[in-house]
């Protein structure tokens, strides 16, 4: 096989891979679940119920299924297997997640229906922001240089409190950039998990892994991951 020829990994698999290497060194375990998950997991379970209006942040592909009381969709964010996980390891743990996960979106150059997602969970007695803080910096550093920072700021999510959003500081672009969500579990989901919410605490944190490799790679559109063209993965 010549040179011109040789298979390359997909920039996608680089990044997950590359994850994997340095949440592995940070005491991680790596967690994977199913693609077509059920109401239950990926809505209930996570203080999203029918009726609360964060539902409306998600667009969501429902199957159509025959004789199952159970509704079942393709998953909308790597969250639920969090419960999956608790369900069946006691704590403390530390686990990260990723996989596809799918939306109904409009495409264009920062959007698609199918797309890709890193979920972290961490669950032990005592963990506060200062944790998170501190696993996210080493992380940031390690994949996109130690000249990288991160701050956070408040945000909202039904299944984290407080909750962040999470800017990482580019030095050779000189400014913040918006990279993921994340906060300390909310007590509520730690009971869930079918553990006391006095004891236990923990924190999340999720982000589109296209996005790391487009901030990485210097990539301009998430479409040019997917459209099969081979002078991108040529690259690497």
């Amino acid at each position: 096989m010549t040179e011109d020829n040789q298979g390359h990994i997909h920039p996608v698999s680089r990044v997950i891979n590359e994850a994997e290497r340095i949440f592995a060194n940070l005491g991680f375990t790596v967690a994977l679940g199913p693609e077509i998950e059920t109401e239950h997991y990926n809505f209930d379970m996570l203080n999203i119920p029918a009726d609360h209006p964060a539902r409306d942040m998600w667009d969501t592909f429902w199957l159509k299924t025959k004789g199952d009381k159970q509704e079942k969709l393709l998953r909308t964010h790597t969250s639920p297997m969090q419960v999956r996980y608790a369900e069946n390891h006691k704590p403390p743990f530390r686990i990260i997640i990723p996989g596809k996960t799918f939306r109904h979106e409009a495409t264009d150059s920062t959007h698609e229906a199918q797309f890709h997602q890193i979920e972290g969970l961490v669950v032990d007695k005592n963990i506060s922001l200062a944790n998170l803080k501190w696993t996210l910096e080493q992380f940031f550093k390690e994949f996109f240089g130690p000249d990288s920072k991160v701050r956070l700021r408040p945000s909202f999510f039904p299944f984290t409190e407080p909750s962040v959003e999470v800017d990482v500081w580019f030095p050779s672009k000189k400014k913040w950039l918006e990279i993921m969500g994340a906060g300390l579990v909310h007590p509520q989901i730690i009971r869930n998990f079918g553990l006391d919410s006095d004891e236990w605490s923990g924190f999340a944190f999720g982000g589109g892994l296209e996005r790391l490799a487009m901030l990485k790679y210097d990539i301009p559109d998430i479409r040019m991951f997917f459209d099969g063209d081979l002078r991108l993965v040529n690259q690497f």
